[in-house]
Formats: structure tokens, C-alpha cells, sequence
């Protein structure tokens, strides 16, 4: 095991026994100082990001990529307002959940908890390590990130500011740590400290999620791709449809909630003008024979419809009913956010049932998929899978639940 990864861990798991302590005051004064630390700094950080974003576009990287990876005022802005909203949300740690009394007056009760010390891997986004830390503390946890290469500079800046913020609070800095080595194998170490490390929570493609699950000896808490679909059933309203179908791809396309295929029912008698819509913001459309047979576009081959572009690029298919459209979205989905423009109760019920996703939209775009959308304050990501959470991970999925039990002299006979 390589010395560096040991002290980490075993630093932030001190640190995770000191945040246990904390009121939700303590915690909220240490969220405002590191808003505080963060906006001193703010000329230095954006300047860090500059320099990621220009070797990232000298590597070649796509534009979804490069929009993933960039910071700018209204995103920094759009930091400091995550912190805020998480000092909005009440403390989870210490709320009973349930309590009950015995007949011989024994109480047992179930309390929420920090996990400890989450070690948290994501893409190359930086102000996602803003979110992950700000969750992080307010659920008492300490947090060990370990961002995408091409963002090293951007969130080594953060983590700096981050930790003046906690120097002043009088918070452990190991609170926070930020791994700036890239080398994969660091990963390898860190998801088997298993004396140390509580929670592996993995952002990011297939390889990074298979390499992860592959190695860790600690549980996983997986975010995987956003394969997301919008089905339009044939009595859905034309302008709804339209307005979702195109806020769905392309509000922000290189994100994991963007839908990337478009189902319609073959009696839907609107479908060109839809794609035309979609065409007309720039979109390369690939599509099914019976797509292609309204509109010629670009034939989808099999490996479309398993295919998460992050990109202006949606595959288009023609199905004859909604079981189609559920038979195919299980599939060939992500278990993400999955949506249905219809106005029909009947058929909003049935694809609420049978679709297996954390989300699923009636007459909503799949981008309002978010722990902020949703009311959270902030998201660590959107769980694809069904244990210990599953959609937008919030602050009080950051939390485990513990039995407390007090009696007065109570024995078992």
C-alpha cells in the first residue's frame, strides 16, 4: 500500500471523528468561511481553470468536454450559491428517524449519522469539488477527492481556498483533501483502505467505473453514464413535446441528464417538425429506417442506441406502441432519467411503473434531473444503481442511520 494514500486516509478519518462533533452552527460558520476563502480567491482560482482549459484544448478534447471543464463567472457564482443553499438545509446528522417505546419502557430509536470518510472520484469538472465537499461537511463526513486529470489545477485551487476557509473556523483541513497525483493506480490503493475509507463514490465512464468496481475492497456507490431517453407518445400536446424534446438535448449536451434518444410513437403526426427543431439548434440527428423514411437524416447503427454522445448528436427511433418504448429504454438505458411527453394518465402511469431508472419525468425534461432542481441544495451525483441510494444523492444520503437504545436498568431475561 503506498504511504502517501495510508496517511491520507488515516488523516481524514481523524478528521471525520472531529466533524462528528460539530452542531450544525459549527458547521454552518465553516460553510460561510469557505464562501468567504473562495471569493478572496476568486481571480486565482478562474486563473488555474484558464490554464486546464487551454492544455485540454491543445489535447484535443471535444467541446462538451471543454464545457464541462470550464469556469466563468456565472459558474463561480453558481459555486457560492450551492454553499448557500446547503447552509439553508437543516443539519440531517443526529435527527431521529423513528422512535419507539417497549411495554416495560425500554426506547429505540434510529438516528441519522455520518458515514465517515468518503473517497470520492469524479470527471473533470471542478465545481462539482465544491458541491462534494459542501455535502461533505454538513452531513459531518470528511471527504478525499480525486477529480479528472485535466481539471488538477482548477480543483487544487479550490481545495486550497476550501482549507483557509476551515484554518479560520478552526476546522481539521483534513476535512478536505484533494489528491493531486493522477497516476490510477493511487485509485487502486485508496478503494482498499478499508480501516480508513467508509465509501467509494465513482463519477465518471465505463472504464473508470468497471476499473473501480473491479478493484475496491470498500463499498461503491456508482454514477455512471446518463444514457437517457425521451419517449413522445402519439396524443402528446405538439408544442410540449417540441419544447421538451429540444430543451432535453440540447440546454446543456454534454451533461449526464441530456437526453441522448428520442422514441416516438409512430402515430405521433409531428415527428418531422420535432427533428426539424432539433436540426435547427445543431444537432446531428441518426435515426431508424422509419425515422429516415420521414426525414433524411443519418442512419442509426446498432451501437447508437448504447450510446452516450455528451454531445449536440441524438439517435431517433420510430416505435409502435409504449411497450416498445419501455422494452426499449430497459435495454438500452442507464437506469438515469427517463421521460414521456404524453396526456395520457393512463400511459404516464404505466411508464412510472414498468421504466427502471432513478428518475422518471411526466412532461419534463430529463435536465431537471438534479439534486438542486430536485430541492437538495446540491447533488455528489445521480446513482444509477439501487443501494444505498439511488437518483440525485443528496445531503441526507451523505448520512447512515445508527439504533440508539436507552433504558433504565434494562436486561434480557
Amino acid at each position: 500500500m503506498n504511504e502517501y494514500v495510508t496517511a491520507a486516509a488515516q488523516k481524514a478519518k481523524d478528521a471525520s471523528f472531529a466533524l462528528a462533533r460539530l452542531n450544525g452552527q459549527d458547521k454552518n460558520r465553516a460553510l460561510h468561511a469557505v464562501s468567504d476563502a473562495l471569493t478572496e480567491r476568486r481571480g486565482q482560482i478562474l486563473a488555474e481553470n484558464a490554464l486546464d482549459v487551454a492544455a485540454a484544448k491543445q489535447a484535443g478534447n471535444p467541446s462538451a468536454f471543454i464545457d464541462r471543464l470550464t469556469l466563468n463567472e456565472k459558474r463561480f457564482d453558481g459555486m457560492l450559491a450551492t454553499i448557500a443553499s446547503v447552509i439553508a438545509l437543516d443539519d440531517p446528522v443526529g435527527a431521529y428517524t423513528e422512535i419507539k417505546k417497549r411495554a416495560d419502557g425500554l426506547l429505540i430509536g434510529r438516528v441519522r449519522a455520518p458515514i465517515g470518510v468518503v473517497f470520492f472520484i469524479f470527471e473533470a469538472r471542478p465545481n462539482v469539488s465544491v458541491d462534494a465537499f459542501a455535502l461533505s461537511l454538513k452531513s459531518g463526513n470528511a471527504v478525499i477527492l480525486r477529480g479528472g486529470s485535466e481539471a488538477v489545477k482548477s480543483n487544487t485551487a479550490i481545495v486550497k481556498a476550501i482549507r483557509a476557509g476551515l484554518k479560520k473556523s478552526g476546522i481539521p483541513e483534513h476535512a478536505v483533501t484533494m489528491v493531486e497525483n493522477t497516476d490510477r493506480q493511487l485509485i487502486a490503493d485508496f478503494v482498499k483502505c478499508t480501516s480508513s475509507v467508509d465509501v467509494v463514490i465513482a463519477r465518471g465512464g465505463d472504464a473508470l467505473i468497471n476499473f473501480v468496481r473491479a478493484e475496491s475492497l470498500i463499498p461503491v456507490i456508482c454514477h455512471d453514464k446518463g444514457l437517457c431517453h425521451t419517449y413522445i407518445e402519439k396524443d402528446a400536446d405538439k408544442a410540449m413535446a417540441m419544447h421538451i424534446a429540444v430543451n432535453a438535448k440540447t440546454q446543456r449536451p454534454g451533461v449526464c441528464n441530456a437526453t441522448e434518444t428520442l422514441l416516438v410513437h409512430h402515430d405521433f403526426p409531428h415527428t418531422k417538425e420535432i427533428i426539424d427543431a432539433l436540426i435547427a439548434k445543431g444537432v446531428e440527428v441518426r435515426g431508424c429506417s422509419r425515422t429516415m423514411a420521414i426525414i433524411p437524416v443519418k442512419s442509426a447503427d446498432a451501437a447508437d442506441w448504447d450510446t452516450e454522445y455528451l454531445d449536440l448528436i441524438i439517435s431517433v427511433k420510430i416505435v409502435d406502441n409504449i411497450e416498445q418504448a419501455i422494452a426499449h429504454i430497459n435495454r438500452h438505458g442507464s437506469r438515469h432519467t427517463e421521460a414521456i411527453v404524453t396526456s395520457s394518465l393512463a400511459n404516464a402511469e404505466r411508464f412510472k411503473e414498468e421504466v427502471d431508472a432513478g428518475v422518471v419525468m411526466v412532461n419534463a425534461s430529463t435536465r431537471l434531473a438534479d439534486g438542486g432542481e430536485f430541492g437538495l441544495g446540491a447533488e455528489i451525483g445521480i446513482s444509477n444503481q439501487k443501494l444505498h441510494v439511488r437518483g440525485p444523492m443528496g445531503l441526507l444520503d451523505m448520512t447512515t442511520l445508527k439504533y440508539v437504545v436507552t433504558g433504565n436498568g434494562h436486561i434480557r431475561e
